[in-house]
């Protein structure tokens, strides 16, 4: 066997490594478009990964719920709104993000409350994300914002022990659920001229303290429904978001 004829065997086989490596162990980041399979039919939907993330380590991860706009089957209309804009793609933010972020989409005239089709579907599309990325199961957070700020307190009231976090944007709760949810961290925000939403927030931060709780509420002067542009631009939201999990 000539020296040639090796080098090139040689040769071969690290190609073949690099392509198996690239096509199977090496993990994509950024934005991804997804689909998810089940009984009901195909459902699309996107999962942010971290620029980080190379599987070494488990990391946090935000479910974000859409509001009522957002709703359809591209899978795309989720990251055109809310959490992608305000605190992902912000300023230079996408480098850094450190939460893998899962952005399901709510059917046309569904809705995100729990033990709904569309809620039972986000679900299942975490645990999708779960099984296929390395997450901190202790360290899930839930966020959404307006119709996905019901759905918010209501898969919080429907799961209280599976989330380290909530961050509802200007969505009404259940004040009845407040001593179920007491114990969950929860950072609320309003506009100050939010007319539908705006009593039932202060509400429900006052239901929270009375049960025990210690809730953050935070209320915009001079805000109306839009209160999720000044929210998911807030850093600290994110900063206190690590400083909790679940036991």
């Amino acid at each position: 066997m000539t020296t040639t004829y090796i080098t090139l065997i040689l040769c071969l086989a690290l190609l073949a490594g690099n392509f198996a490596r690239a096509h199977a162990g090496e993990p994509k980041t950024g934005f991804i478009n997804k689909v998810h399979k089940s009984k009901d039919g195909d459902s699309k939907y996107v999962v942010f990964v971290p620029h980080s993330y190379n599987g070494d380590k488990e990391l946090p991860l935000i479910l974000f719920l859409h509001g009522a706009g957002e709703r359809g089957d591209d899978g795309q209309l989720p990251v055109k709104q809310g959490i992608a804009n305000g605190g992902i793609k912000f300023k230079s933010n996408e480098k850094t993000f450190p939460f893998i972020t899962v952005f399901p989409q709510c059917r046309v005239k569904g809705h995100w409350k729990a033990g709904g089709a569309d809620a039972n579907r986000a679900l299942a599309i975490l645990e999708e994300v779960q099984k296929n990325y390395r997450v901190d199961s202790k360290r899930l957070y839930l966020t959404g914002l307006s119709m996905g700020g019901i759905g918010t307190w209501s898969l919080a009231a429907a799961h209280p022990d599976k989330w380290a976090a909530i961050a509802p944007v200007c969505g009404s709760a259940d004040l009845s659920t407040a001593e179920k949810i007491k114990h969950i961290p929860t950072w609320a925000f309003c506009g100050d001229q939010d007319k539908p939403f705006i009593e039932p927030n202060r509400a429900m931060f006052k239901a929270l303290k009375a049960a025990g709780g210690n809730p953050r509420y935070t209320e915009l002067p001079h805000v109306g429904h839009n209160s999720w542009d000044p929210a998911y631009v807030t850093p600290e939201l994110y900063s206190w978001f690590l400083k909790h999990s679940t036991k």
